[in-house]
Formats: structure tokens, sequence, C-alpha cells
């Protein structure tokens, strides 16, 4: 463990690796709370596996960027630590698994030597920003967002405001009105704008998947790029203090919005702007990292199948709006691919292209700045990796996340009926390899990580019970959804339930629809026009299972007989702490506090003392068996329990003192003032705690 002590050079980042090998340690002799822990390790993108005493490592890549470089250390690290293999998400991170605990610090220590991250790409905070993976590349952008989605990775990665919120938080940047990053189902989602020659957004609020989708409001049609940050810094204040905490379920921010109405959270998000520390955060484009295109000029080519090459043009080549360039898309399928591969797709990037991958939202990988005369090279080097797959983002790319393969949460497997889909396609209909107009998207279970509510056709893991008690693997069919464009989209309805190896055949039947009755349009369209009971009666024959076969409760890709397992969802777990833990927690946000005041982060100190106190409440209130929710419910129920019934006495009541956070700016005087206001109600708390243990 000392050598990341000695090589890392940025102290904040080796500070927060022997942090986690301190609280691994502290949790491995039983001195830290289980919940408690599992908090803390996703926050350090380390989260629990379905398969007992390994982790899976997500890695943090904001905006999919990934550089040769960095793709190489990623590789090294899966080879040591895991098993080789990558898996690209919907949010454009990369997964390893089977990775052991104790050596998860020293795998963040080897990654960090090139600059990539495990922070906060999982639990309760502002997970990785999303953009465009043509960002900087595509023809009909107003600007290139990848300065702006960079700048706000680094403004909240660490920031204090976001570290323990009720859920998680995710942000995306759309390059231009196509939406590519799906701005509709976020939490938060800019769309590139510019108005009277300036830079700026369209702002989408309260989006989200899951099993209750919520469509984004409108908060701005324009909102001038300097203003981002400090808006984005409001919402996350307002929903960390008013957003659920106990129901995991109502949690998100789509909710406080239904709940609360876009006027009623503008009014908190106003009242929270004095707290804000910069009315204005300009975001310096010019330096920005500009992409290095080689001069290095390859061996002349021979095309072996030319008819395989001008498929494979007509559906991986991407525009480039910088002449004499294009933009390669590689088809990975489900999002997996490995290390050997990796390596040499770095190489080749770095040698005769900007030395510079992207990965998509739709789990594949783009490479941009290749000139346009070495297209016949690269698909020569790409097809020795077996990465020339025709059809990249058309019907014969299917999104889907791990599932039953993998992940605690999945009921069925989202893997298999994925590859037997694609099979189908590729076979039956090859026509739809070509077309990107029929978007299809698998996840495991409600959760949406395949994002199945927002497809064209989606399929949903489930499980479905027989008259005779026995359980077998299903799907869910959802039809209609899809990207309309400019912040707008369309959610799936639900249309039917079938055991899952009827799949292929629900798959063969809503294509043939198509093929006979909707050529002249799209598929979202088509869908409209015929409605959710024409596609249930097309599809009930599917639904019957008073006659199931042995073969329809073996789950695909699996060779046993089906069982519903599912385990402890922690990607935004509710944490039950125990009354002695959220005392230490104070304490330590005590520190952080003082240590920000030093380094004269005047904001960054004033949420931790913030913090320190709404934790010093909710332990006083856990001791009496107070249900504890919303960080607002908590400063109002000590309040009334503690400070008006005159057992622990503050002047002008608990809710003037703490929420003198918004009704200041973040100045030093104020700073330091809140910092000796939350040591003195620590001090009052746990004396009072330890009066009350005596008289136990």
């Amino acid at each position: 463990m000392q050598s990341f002590r000695t090589e890392l050079e940025n102290s904040v980042v080796e500070k927060d690796i022997i942090d986690l090998e301190a609280k691994i340690r502290q949790f491995k002799e039983g001195k830290l709370d289980e919940e408690k822990f599992r908090s803390l390790r996703l926050a350090r993108g380390v989260y629990g596996q379905r398969q007992q005493g390994v982790q899976m490592i997500r890695i943090k890549l904001p905006y999919g960027k990934v550089s040769s470089k960095q793709l190489k250390r990623i590789s090294d690290v899966a080879d040591e630590y895991s098993t080789g293999r990558l898996h690209i998400t919907t949010r454009q991170d990369i997964q390893i698994h089977y990775v052991d605990l104790n050596r998860t610090p020293e795998l963040w220590a080897e990654l960090e030597k090139d600059d990539v991250t495990l922070r906060e790409a999982c639990g309760n905070t502002v997970r990785n920003v999303t953009a465009s993976e043509t960002a900087g590349i595509d023809p009909n952008e107003p600007f290139d967002v990848s300065p702006y989605a960079d700048a706000v990775f680094k403004y909240f990665l660490r920031n204090p405001i976001g570290q323990e919120m009720g859920r998680k938080f995710k942000v995306s940047f759309s390059s231009s009105d196509s939406d590519t990053g799906l701005s509709y189902m976020h939490d938060l989602g800019f769309i590139a704008k510019t108005k009277n020659g300036i830079r700026g957004f369209k702002v989408m609020i309260g989006g989200g998947l899951g099993s209750q989708p919520r469509h984004a409001d409108t908060l701005f049609e324009f909102l001038a790029s300097d203003q981002i940050i400090p808006l984005m810094e409001g919402v996350i204040r307002v929903f960390d203090r008013y957003g659920e905490r106990k129901s995991r379920a109502k949690a998100r921010m789509k909710f406080l919005l239904k709940t609360m109405g876009l006027d009623g959270f503008k009014d908190l998000l106003e009242a929270e702007q004095k707290a804000v520390p910069n009315s204005s955060v300009p975001i310096d484009t010019w330096g920005y990292p500009q992409p290095k295109i080689t001069e290095v000029v390859p061996p002349i080519v021979q095309i072996k199948d030319d008819r395989a090459f001008e498929l494979w043009k007509s559906t991986n080549l991407i525009p480039q709006k910088q002449a004499g360039f294009v933009a390669i898309g590689i088809k990975v399928l489900l999002g997996d691919f490995y290390t050997d591969k990796a390596r040499q797709l770095a190489d080749l990037v770095a040698t005769y292209a900007a030395g510079e991958i992207r990965l998509s939202l739709r789990q594949n990988i783009v490479i941009p700045y290749v000139k346009e005369a070495l297209i016949p090279f690269f698909y020569t080097e790409l097809e020795k990796l077996g990465f020339v797959a025709a059809g990249y983002n058309t019907a014969a790319d299917i999104t889907a996340c791990p599932g039953t393969d993998t992940c605690n949460l999945g009921i069925a497997s989202s893997t298999g009926i994925a590859e037997e889909l694609e099979r189908l396609i590729k076979a039956e209909y090859p026509g739809y390899v070509s077309n990107p107009d029929v978007v299809i998207k698998i996840s495991g279970c409600m959760n949406a990580c395949g994002q199945h509510n927002m497809a064209n056709i989606g399929f949903q893991g489930m499980s479905i019970r027989t008259k005779d008690k026995l359980v077998a693997p299903a799907l869910q069919v959802l039809l209609g959804g899809g990207n309309i464009g400019n912040g707008e989209g369309r959610f799936a309805d639900k249309v039917i339930k079938i055991p899952s190896k009827r799949g292929p055949e629900a798959l063969r039947l809503i294509l043939n629809d198509f093929d006979t009755n909707g050529k002249e349009t799209n598929y979202a369209d088509y869908y409209q026009e015929k409605g959710e009971h024409y596609f249930y009666d097309l599809l009930k024959p599917l639904a019957d299972i008073t006659a199931l076969s042995t073969d329809d409760f073996i789950d695909w890709g699996a060779t046993k007989k089906y069982e519903k397992a599912i385990g402890i969802g922690e990607c935004a777990g509710v944490v039950i702490d125990l009354i002695a833990t959220l005392l230490f927690e104070s304490e330590e946000k005590i520190q952080n506090a003082q240590s920000e005041l030093e380094q004269e982060n005047w904001a960054a100190s004033i949420y931790y003392s913030y913090t320190s106190m709404v934790n010093s409440a909710k332990a006083l209130l856990t001791s009496e068996n107070v249900k504890t929710n919303t960080h607002a419910a908590i400063i109002a129920d000590f309040n009334e329990k503690f400070v008006k019934s005159e057992r622990i006495e503050i002047q002008g009541g608990f809710e003037d003192l703490v929420l003198q956070l918004n009704k200041n700016e973040p100045t030093r005087t104020f700073a330091e003032n809140y910092l000796k206001d939350a040591q003195t109600f620590l001090e009052k708390v746990a004396g009072y705690r330890k009066l009350e243990l005596q008289h136990v």
C-alpha cells in the first residue's frame, strides 16, 4: 500500500485513497458499521456484485472521452485486478468485475497515474457527466460542449454539496437539437444553443427513468454558459435539503419536482442563490485541449470483401464537421470488449488518428478524426480486432445492462436475450442492420440501466408465476418510446408481459407488422398511430402461460432452472446509520470544514459545517426513534422536539441557526462564525447524548 503514498502527486487524491484503505481496515475489524461502509465505498466507485466476496469497480470517464494512455492504463488495471473484460455502460463509464475489496485502494492509485478516477462513480452523488459522443465533431452543433461538460465534472468532483444526497444526480450535455445526450430523462440536461452570438443552453430539469419515468421540465429556454455551474449548485443544494431520504423509491429529483411543482422549486432555488459562492463561472474554452492529429502515413491495404466493406461504410461512418475527416463507430456487442483488443485499439488511434476514443450512451466506441483517405486502412485494422460488425446505432445494435450476470438487482437475463435478438435480426431481418429508426433496449429489472422505457422497442426483465406457483423468467414488452429532439421525448408504454423465451417471437411479430403496415414512417410514429391496444392484441397469444414448456423455466444463457434472486440494490441505497457513527461523522465534517477554511474555500467550509449540524441533529432524533427523512424535516423536528422543549438550549432556535446557510454570502467571516456554531452545537449534542447514556 506504500507505493501510492509516494508516487501520487495529487495530495487530495492520495488522501482519498488512503482514507478508503483505512475505512476498509476499520470495516474488517468491526469498527465501522456495514451500511455506513457501503455508502463510503460506493462514493468511491466500489459496488457490491451479485457474486459474494467480489466487487464491481466503476471507472468514471467524463463525457466518455478516453485517451490512448488512459485506455492502456485501464487495460493494465483490468488484467492485474480483474478478469480482463471491460464493460461500457449507458453512462459512458467502464466497469470491471470480480475485484477483491482489499485491493481497491491499490487499483485506484494505479488508475490515477493517468488521471482516471473512481470518485463518485456510484452512490448518492453527482454521477458521471455524460455528453453526445460526437461533441466537437457534430456538423449540426453550434459549439463543442466538451469543455462545458469537463468544467461541470471538475467543479462538482469532491464538492461537499453533492456527497451524501438522498439519491444519485445525473447530468447530460447535448451537442445539438438532436439531443443525443437525452436531456429529457436527466436530473439536469443541457442542450447547446446560441442567442445573439452568446453561447448558452436550453436547460431541462427533473427527468428520469426507472419504474416511474418522468419527462423533464424546461427550466430555461436559454441560459448563458457562465450561469450553468451556479445554477447546478443551487439545484443540488435544494435537492440535498428537501429531497426524500427515507424511501429510496421516491428519492430522485423527479419526485421532488412532481411534489412541489416547477414554480415551487424555482422559489427555493431563488432563495438559495445568496449561498452560492459564484454568480458567474466563465468556462475556459480556449484552454481546453485541442486534438493532435498524427501525420503518420499507413501502408496501402487491399479490401478482401468489398460488399462487407461497403455495408460497413454505410452504417458505421459518422460525418464530421472538420473537412477531410470522419468518425468511425464501433458496434460493441453488449458493451463488452477485452484488454488485448483495447490496447491494440489504443495504439491504432494514437498512431493514425487523434489519440482518443469516445464511449457512447449505447455502449459503443467512436474513433474521431480519421482521415477520409485512411478509411480502408482503419477497416482492415479494425477487422483484425473483430470490430467491424455493421449496424452501429441501428436496430441490430441492441443496448443491454448486465442484468443477472453480475448485478444484485437483476431479475432476468438481459444480455442473453439481447444476444439472441441480435442474432435473429441479422439472420431473418438483414435490412434492419441498416435501419437507424428502430431502437431496441433491454434492462434486467425496472431500474432501467438499459434505458428500456425510452426505446422504440424495449424489454424489461421480470418473473411470472403460474397457477401451480412455479416461477419463470419473463419480459415486459414496452413500445413507442423515442427521442424527438430539443428536449422532447416519449416514454414507452408497458404493453404486455410474456415468458422470456418468447422474446424472439415477440420481436418477429412486431417487425413483421411494421414491415407490412409501417414502411412509410419511423417506428415511434407508427406506434402512436396504431396505439397500445393494437399491439396488446398482436402480442396477446404470447402471454398465455397455461402450458409452459420445460425450456420456459430456463433463462437465456443459463442451464439451470430459473430462480428469482434479488440482492440489495446499492447504487443509490439509503444508509441506515448508527448514532455513534453519525456523531463520529459530524466530527469528521467539522475537521473538513476547518481544513477548507484554512485553504480559503469559504463555501465548502460552510457546507461541511451545515452537514455536521444536520448530522448531529439526526443522531439525537434517531436515538429517540424519530423517523428522519429530508434535511428540512430533520431541522424542523429537532427544533420542535429538543429546542422548544428546552432540552437543548439554542438562542433563536435551531432552524435560524442552521439556515444561516442560505441567508449569508459565503465570506471568510461567515465561514468562521458558522464553523464555531457547528462546533458548539456538536458539543451540546455530544454532551446531551453522554448524559442520556448514563441514565439508560
